[in-house]
């Protein structure tokens, strides 16, 4: 989370007084003395360090982030961060003192960064591209850095590691290290700990690990003193507890030693230790809170407020923020970066580097030792995590659920030990180390890596039935390890989306528990939740916020038939689909429409891709029409039943009567029905727009008509500067914005798949520049997210095809065709992202320099590109 519980204010990043530093003389300095420190240790050292992170927010039944509304327009707050933030920082714009482009940076390449293992693996899954630009930062400041990458390791799923047990802080540990490895393919040097919460068990638990070093804030040390001098004198420990520590260098955190003894020349080898390094805090909170980051110049000069005078051969100005800080704090400040790493930070003769780099040149003469239990956003400890400590309050509420949390939450994990531990050993040589290695299994859930997984640590062969308790064992184990995240306590209120996630974290492992144990935990849970007061009068506690928004969110094999049932009236499903986290196999299908009514009868075989859980079942769902759903669901019972049932149900339909095929419904397979309520929000939605859409097309004809036959007084008005009735106002932007839609998904549709573009776009293409006048004239907004979604598609798939496939003779209009599709969203305000239209075209830059050719040229400069050839 932040280093402080105060929101960030959105600070924009203007050309003007940012990036404008930008001449003609814009080329890194090849200072001899620079590139002697990348392997002399001599000069002044530059580290920035990002903590990118972000909560898990995945359903714990579907594995997948459900549509989050606060981030409109994006669909969850994982895609609207990772547009403003994670995705810039690894196409960071240099700008000219015009504003266009001059080069694009990858920031990742000069940042020491370290990105949550479910943040990383959520990238991974949605932008490859953004992914590999990850890697192959680290992977080039590895080559830069003598073999020292950016990245390091980070605890698993951000949980206070002092406050857990050993074998959770092993766990956490080991994970974080595997994940690092499989996206990075090297062992971390260092590991960012949740929070930076830090103690003597931690650090030794590091150690063990293999961990080199962490960073911490300056206000986590105690005292420190010289590690090896023959002055006695300076053997005296230095107090620094009130943040006096020298940040510039790195420390040795010894873990055993007598706080009077004297270190020996041979100390190394006699006592284990963690490597430290502090970041300054005045400038890490100026980098998130102030004004450092207004300008890559501003920047600098802040850093350079930290450079000891004091003639030492070398010194290291660190600091530490959230990655986040990046673009989505503070709007624009990856390009601040950018022109920071590439240009301002050279011209001084400063050397960009990372924590192990540095380490290895430099390696720690000043020994530290820690405050007892401390963490970098709470000044009491790590209370913040289970007490009401005063840290993220806000107004008249109180904190007084945290250590009731924390209690329910310890019990259950007790409890569950017990669980793994008595039935883990009937499949496992040793659980709790399947349980350190199941990471393997999370990274990559194919039945080869499963396989592999159980045959190393099963204590037999096992059947189909124990694969998958085993599987649910380590499931329940790492829900409880979810459960745990940090920032369920970090903020104000239980009910809080963060920590109703940890609570159904916490509802899975007690529902695997029982499904693999017969163990029945609930109830003791709720009654220790009942302690926790909610500060929302409508919860009262933390027993009622499980109960209103835990247990309605628990999904069953029913409920994913359901969904599959009622969706399969609006999709034509194929025999193998996949409904999120579950593979759904259809054994059989009907479907019978008679008047408003439509009926459904099937078998469907679900198999979880999580546990390996399989469940047949037997489904029929009738659509009353309109938002009239009847849906039952009902085990299969064998082929002779199942063919009675359909026999019974079609028949029912034939009377033409909803109240009679409900009746027999009802009688076949209970009163337990689903309807579109039931459905899992994502396909809810989108049914709800199906059932919607017939509505809406009448209405766009209605206020068409409507603008048709009152456009010559529209004019009127407006010709007259007279204020025009809201009533033919809105039609007019209503039937605009319908013929926007439909002229531009049927451009769209003609120039996806067709030979000659040019051709099939011309006539769209007018209709569009028609639309643009005419909507200018009668002072029409036509902001349609879906219009400028694929006005934006149109131009990167034009571009691509250009580049792809340049054709001489046809390139002129090409271009042209762009410009105009460039144009037109100006005309239409739509606020168009060129983005990954202008990394396209700087791809092809260098070549298309060479022919310099005017056309080319001109299309750079309409998409913010500097195209000038003395660059």
């Amino acid at each position: 989370m932040t280093l402080d519980a105060t929101p960030y204010s959105q600070v924009g990043t203007d050309p003007q007084n940012a990036e404008n530093e930008f001449t003609a003389a814009h080329k890194p300095l090849a200072l001899p003395d620079r590139q002697n420190s990348l392997k002399t240790g001599i000069g002044v050292y530059v580290t920035v360090h990002g903590h990118f992170y972000q909560p898990p927010r995945e359903n714990p039944y579907l594995d997948a982030i459900e549509r989050q509304p606060s981030a409109a327009p994006f669909h969850n707050w994982n895609e609207r961060i990772h547009h403003e933030c994670y995705r810039p920082n690894a196409f960071a714009r240099v700008l000219n003192d015009r504003g266009d482009i001059v080069k694009i940076v990858n920031n990742y390449e000069y940042l020491s960064f370290n990105i949550g293992p479910t943040l990383m693996s959520w990238i991974e899954r949605h932008d490859v591209e953004v992914y590999q630009r990850i890697l192959e930062a680290d992977r080039k400041s590895c080559e830069r850095l003598n073999g020292h990458g950016n990245a390091i390791a980070q605890v698993y799923n951000h949980i206070i590691l002092p406050l857990a047990n050993d074998r959770d802080k092993r766990t956490q540990i080991r994970w974080g290290k595997e994940d690092f490895r499989s996206h990075f393919g090297r062992d971390p040097e260092g590991m960012w700990l949740a929070e930076t919460a830090v103690d003597y068990a931690t650090v030794e638990a590091l150690i063990v690990e293999g961990i080199r070093f962490i960073i911490l804030a300056p206000s986590q040390a105690q005292r420190c003193r010289p590690l090896d001098t023959s002055d006695e004198s300076d053997l005296q420990w230095n107090e620094v507890g009130g943040s006096q520590i020298d940040a510039t260098c790195p420390y040795r955190c010894f873990l055993k030693r007598d706080q009077n003894s004297q270190p020996s020349q041979n100390l190394e080898a006699e006592t284990p230790y963690l490597d430290i390094f502090f970041y300054d805090g005045p400038i890490s909170r100026d980098m998130g809170f102030d004004s450092a980051l207004s300008s890559s110049h501003n920047l600098a000069s802040r850093l350079g407020q930290a450079v000891r005078g004091d003639h030492r051969p070398a010194q290291l100005i660190a600091v530490a923020t959230d990655g986040e800080t990046f673009g989505h704090h503070k709007a624009g400040t990856e390009k601040c970066l950018a022109y920071a790493f590439e240009d301002e930070f050279a011209h001084r003769g400063w050397t960009v580097t990372n924590f192990a780099h540095y380490l290895s040149l430099t390696p720690p003469t000043w020994e530290v030792e820690l405050k007892p239990v401390t963490a970098w956003s709470c000044a009491h400890g790590v209370d913040r995590w289970q007490d009401d400590c005063g840290c993220g309050g806000g107004g008249s509420w109180n904190q007084q659920w945290r250590r009731p949390l924390r209690d329910a939450l310890d019990w259950l994990r007790d409890q569950l030990i017990k669980v793994y531990e008595d039935t883990g050993k009937k499949f496992f040589r040793d659980p709790w180390l399947a349980r350190d290695e199941y990471i393997q299994v999370m990274r990559d859930r194919s039945s080869t890596t499963v396989n592999r997984f159980l045959a190393q640590h099963q204590t037999h062969k096992l059947t189909l039935g124990d694969r998958t308790d085993a599987l649910r064992l380590l499931e329940m184990q790492r829900h409880a390890l979810l459960m745990y995240t940090s920032c369920g306590w970090f903020f104000e209120e239980l009910s809080r989306p963060e920590g109703t996630q940890i609570l159904r974290y916490a509802s899975r492992a007690l529902e695997l528990a029982g499904d693999v144990a017969g163990v029945q935990l609930e109830k003791g849970f709720v009654k220790r939740l009942a302690l926790a007061p909610s500060n929302v009068d409508s919860f009262k506690n933390g027993a009622e916020v499980y109960r209103q928004l835990v247990i309605s969110a628990q999904i069953s094999f029913e409920q994913v038939a359901s969904h599959y049932a009622i969706s399969s009236l609006f999709t034509p499903y194929t025999p193998e689909e996949r409904i999120y986290c579950y593979d759904a196999h259809q054994l059989d299908y009907q479907l019978q429409r008679m008047g408003s009514l439509t009926l459904a009868v099937g078998q469907l075989q679900l198999t979880s891709e999580i546990t390996r859980e399989t469940s047949h079942l037997t489904f029929a769902v009738l659509h009353l029409g309109g938002w009239d759903f009847h849906c039952c669901i009902q085990p299969f019972a064998g082929r002779r039943g199942y063919t009675s049932l359909k026999e019974t149900l079609m028949g029912s339909l034939k009377q033409g009567s909803a109240a009679q095929t409900i009746l027999v419904m009802n009688q076949i397979f209970g009163n337990q029905s689903y309807n579109l309520q039931t459905l899992f929000a994502e396909e809810r939605h989108r049914i709800m727009q199906l059932l919607t859409q017939e509505t809406l097309t009448r209405l766009d004809q209605l206020y068409t008509q409507v603008y048709r036959d009152n456009y010559g007084v529209l004019m009127a008005f407006h010709r007259d500067e007279l204020p025009v009735p809201r009533e033919l106002q809105v039609a007019a932007e209503i039937a605009l914005s319908h013929r926007l839609l439909l002229a531009l998904r049927s451009l769209e549709q003609e120039t996806s798949d067709a030979s000659d573009r040019l051709d099939a776009s011309l006539n769209y293409l007018l209709e569009l520049e028609a639309i643009a006048t005419e909507a200018h004239h009668l002072h029409c907004n036509l902001t349609a997210l879906e219009a400028k979604q694929i006005l934006e598609r149109l131009i990167r798939r034009s571009l691509w095809h250009l580049l792809q496939e340049v054709n001489s003779e046809t390139a002129e209009r090409e271009i042209q065709r762009l410009e105009r599709l460039l144009d037109l969203g100006q005309q239409l305000h739509l606020s168009l992202s060129l983005a990954q239209a202008q990394e396209l075209y700087l791809q092809w830059l260098p070549t298309l320099r060479e022919d310099s050719q005017q056309p080319w040229l001109r299309l750079g400069q309409k998409l913010a590109v500097n195209v000038s050839l003395t660059q």
